[in-house]
């Protein structure tokens, strides 16, 4: 039996299996609404065969999108049109959708990615004055974000506490909280990037502050039967930044607040980063994590053959792998995992004639999405 097609348990959510398609922003959104595109996007994913389809990073206020395209949960407006998304998308599948709730700090009010991905000034079209614990900007050049004050931090909080509330509206099945990638929750955590010097910055414990007080917020606002995880950056991957040591008690933190599992990615805080890109690279943080919480843990980064994700798993580095890019590029990989280490996937009654002849076992008939 393949230990990557058993089923698990998050917090209150029962998993088909143990592969989830992580958040991956499309930058493909109008003030914060999804569009049609994100039909197309999200749709074509849910019927990968994953036990879980996350939306991308939801900026919670206007100035916490990285780009002017990214998605937002702030208004009606931008709820309403995620729930045409997901009226369309859930129609025709029956995967559970969890999202992730951001705010960018220091690194919002950028270009679109294939547009180059620079800064854009506060005074120029589709550009803001970025918000961050310190007046420090990501890298030479940038503007200096804006310190938060005691005031905007709370507004902050019942922003997040907000968009869950407008999540569990919608239905979502669960939420993630974004404390990973040198955004503002991670810009938080890291002492490089953290340079105050009241009880949010200086001590591990005071940089745990802010963070655990939004996770705090959006377990309270999000319906108690259904999770709330965090997505972390295992190491800031720069000398005398954020460490996997400081991230296992953050974790812990998070464990005893009621946190359903951790996702451990690493980077995105510092230009100087060095990280030694390669199958599997991230793989260490996550078990490293999963040694020192009961909570599942989620290993991601360059996961792209069958065996690579089975062993990760099967040898308990982490309870379950995420794919990004990987599912971008094939979006039936959890099919032909499934195919490769001989489990069982569900898939659309439109699909089922597909199912190879060598592979007879492939589909599960009985539990396919309803239409």
């Amino acid at each position: 039996m393949s230990k990557l097609f058993e089923p698990l348990a998050v917090g209150g959510l029962s998993l088909a299996n143990r592969i989830v398609i992580a958040p991956m922003c499309q930058y493909s959104a109008e003030e914060g609404r999804m569009t049609d595109w994100h039909v197309i996007h999200l749709g074509q994913l849910a019927l990968s065969g994953a036990a879980l389809l996350t939306i991308e990073a939801t900026a919670v206020v206007p100035e916490g999108r990285i780009t002017y395209g990214d998605v937002g949960l702030w208004d009606e407006e931008t709820e309403s049109a995620m729930a045409r998304v997901l009226e369309t998308v859930r129609r025709h599948s029956a995967m559970p959708i969890a999202i992730q709730l951001a705010h960018a700090g220091r690194k919002a009010s950028t270009e679109l990615p294939w547009k180059g991905g620079a800064q854009i000034a506060p005074d120029a079209a589709g550009g803001w004055q970025t918000e961050a614990p310190s007046a420090q900007p990501f890298s030479a050049g940038e503007k200096t974000p804006t310190a938060l004050s005691q005031a905007r931090m709370d507004e902050l909080v019942e922003a997040f506490a907000q968009s869950a509330r407008r999540a569990a509206r919608l239905g979502l099945d669960a939420v993630q909280i974004h404390a990973a990638h040198g955004y503002l929750l991670h810009q938080f955590l890291s002492p490089l990037s953290n340079r105050r010097d009241d009880e949010y910055g200086g001590s591990l414990e005071n940089r745990m502050r802010f963070p655990l007080a939004v996770f705090d917020a959006v377990r309270a606002a999000f319906p108690a039967e259904k999770p709330v995880t965090v997505r972390v950056s295992g190491t800031d991957w720069v000398e005398g930044g954020w460490d996997v040591e400081q991230t296992v008690a953050f974790a812990r933190a998070l464990e005893a607040r009621g946190c359903a599992a951790i996702h451990v990615s690493s980077g995105g805080l510092d230009p100087k980063q060095a990280i030694p890109v390669g199958p599997s690279y991230q793989v260490p943080l996550a078990r490293t994590v999963r040694q020192a919480v009961s909570i599942p843990v989620v290993a991601v980064g360059l996961i792209t053959e069958y065996e690579q994700a089975e062993a990760i798993v099967g040898t308990g580095d982490a309870d379950l792998i995420a794919l990004a890019r990987t599912i971008l590029y094939d979006p039936r990989w959890p099919w032909h995992a499934a195919a490769h280490l001989g489990a069982r996937v569900k898939a659309p009654d439109q699909y089922l004639r597909s199912q190879p002849r060598q592979y007879r076992h492939l589909f599960d008939i009985e539990g396919s999405a309803e239409s």
